[in-house]
């Protein structure tokens, strides 16, 4: 039965503030700082830069790779500062500083950023998730192809805010090919619905974030399966091939918690039916939105720039669906049915046989080369078709640097073994009844530190895997260790504001990233926390 939330949107004014008088500038109260004070702290940082690169790698290696405690400074700084000055670069570019000079690599970007930024994986990142994405939604804005689908959408299926997060949630699940993927796709298709219907950024960017990798993890239907079955391939007898890691995963899929808890949890705050949302900023930005339209706080830093958000629609082109519905049926098309062709029908599942096919990157350009041509036939001029692709380019600039910086800083952390450092640690303090709850805070603590999931499974899974064997082995203890490890590190990746899935939510859907950060980790703790309480007490009955 529809509510007030589900009433169709009005659109409410938002008075303007006052123009500030003269009290009302703080910089005018404090004035500015003495000038031997702007010289003291001057001289005080170039002091300690001096002395740090002075003492640069006299820091002693471990025989295991690492630098003891040391070893966990670069993430933690960077995440530390991150949380507490609200901007990312900066922070970023700190932690890769300080883990060049506990390296001893004071060049860091001959050490770090260019090997980093420099890779396939890292062009794979501009090519599809900036250039196309940011050039298929500057399309957009001059087709209006979007804003189209959006009105299409809010007329047939969203009715308010509720069913706004709803029809976002459902596009998770349906866009579950995997994390990075799942937040383009999800939160370009659903962020003109969010807008229209005053769903705030951040809660847009939490449902499409809180869908994607919980979500690939749930239905693996993807590569997820097949990259975890060739990590784990001869760690334990259960375990002789990539094939039977494939199986387990899926057989592990009722204890994979921390993915249930989070789909399931994001599924009742798009609903509503949280008695009480655990975030007090997820709280204050649905009032906001609600009341005043203002879809972000005062001086937030939106990922996406106008050029992602300002219709310019030519006064001679007639927007369509067709617009909207062409680029990305391109898009899923070409992603989706060649994967589901190999792998489903021809078998192809890796090992002995050819990986998926699985074109992500040719997807996405040709969804860009199907949205210019459709334009061009309809009649819009050809310097306005690239117009708009650049401005869409221009738009996530910042996002292309975030994810520089963060590809470097896990560069940066494998360097100084961070990884090895946290596993080595928390090695010593394992028991049988809490092994699978700790594995889930192990990976969390690493994946948050690193900003990667996957990067986590290469790291604990050929440890973990013996280790709970020869703690217990038998079967469903090491169905549930293996969970643990999956969903932990989908956790901590999630909550991570250095993580690629969690920089492209706020890029997908226009969030500032610190702002998303705040108001989603609570709401991701409680699935987390329950995921480790549900691990401990199956474990204390397989004992």
């Amino acid at each position: 039965m529809p509510d007030a939330s589900d009433a169709a949107p009005s659109s409410p004014e938002v008075e303007e503030a006052p123009p500030p008088g003269p009290d009302d500038s703080p910089s005018e109260a404090e004035g500015p700082a003495p000038w031997w004070r702007r010289w003291g702290v001057a001289a005080l940082v170039l002091g300690g830069l001096g002395a740090a690169v002075y003492f640069a790698g006299d820091i002693p290696q471990t025989e295991a790779g690492h630098y003891g405690f040391w070893s966990v400074l670069p993430p933690l700084i960077a995440i530390v500062l991150a949380f507490w000055l609200r901007e990312v670069v900066s922070a970023l570019f700190i932690g890769i500083a300080a883990g060049g000079l506990i390296a001893g690599d004071v060049n860091i970007i001959d050490a770090f950023l260019l090997p980093a930024i420099g890779t396939e994986d890292f062009a794979l990142i501009l090519l599809v998730y900036l250039w196309a994405l940011g050039g298929l939604i500057g399309l957009w804005t001059r087709t209006g192809g979007a804003l189209r689908f959006a009105k299409w959408a809010g007329d047939k299926m969203v009715r308010g805010p509720r069913s706004a997060k709803l029809f976002t949630w459902i596009m998770g699940l349906v866009f579950h090919q995997g994390g990075t993927i799942s937040t383009v796709l999800t939160g370009a298709t659903t962020r003109p619905i969010g807008d229209q219907h005053n769903v705030s950024h951040e809660e847009l960017s939490y449902v499409v974030d809180s869908t994607a990798s919980p979500a690939a993890t749930l239905i693996p239907f993807n590569v997820w399966p097949i990259y975890v079955g060739g990590l784990v391939a001869g760690t334990i007898p259960l375990f002789e091939t990539s094939q039977d890691g494939i199986q387990f995963f899926f057989s592990a899929l009722p204890f994979n918690f921390y993915a249930i808890f989070a789909v399931a949890s994001t599924l009742l705050f798009a609903l509503e039916w949280w008695p009480r949302l655990p975030s007090r900023q997820m709280r204050d930005a649905m009032e906001r939105a609600r009341s005043t339209g203002k879809l972000d706080r005062d001086g937030a830093t939106p990922l996406t720039s106008r050029e992602l958000t300002e219709m310019d629609v030519p006064d001679d082109y007639a927007p369509g669906l067709i617009d909207f519905i062409m680029p990305i049926g391109t898009l899923l098309g070409v992603a989706i049915i060649p994967y589901v062709v190999t792998y489903f029908f021809l078998g192809w599942t890796g090992g002995q046989s050819p990986d998926p096919m699985l074109l992500i990157a040719e997807a996405f350009v040709l969804a860009v080369l199907v949205g210019m041509g459709l334009a061009l036939f309809k009649g819009m001029d050809f310097n306005e078709v690239i117009d708009g692709f650049v401005d869409g380019c221009k738009g996530v600039t910042i996002g292309a640097i975030i994810l520089a910086l963060a590809v470097t800083l896990k560069e940066v952390a494998d360097a100084v073994g961070t990884a090895d450092y946290v596993v080595a640690t928390m090695g010593d303090v394992l028991t049988p009844v809490i092994l699978p709850g700790l594995l889930v805070v192990l990976c969390l603590i690493i994946a948050f530190s690193t900003g990667t999931s996957w990067g986590t499974y290469a790291v604990v899974f050929p440890v973990a895997m013996p280790l709970a064997w020869n703690i217990l082995p038998e079967p469903f203890f090491i169905t549930l260790c293996f969970s643990a490890v999956i969903g932990g590190a989908v956790f901590g990746d999630q909550c991570s504001p250095i993580s690629d899935t969690t920089v492209l939510s706020s890029l997908a859907t226009g969030s500032d990233l610190m702002d998303h950060v705040y108001t989603q980790l609570p709401l991701a703790s409680v699935a987390g926390g329950l995921a480790i309480v549900a691990y401990t007490i199956l474990a204390f009955f397989a004992l």
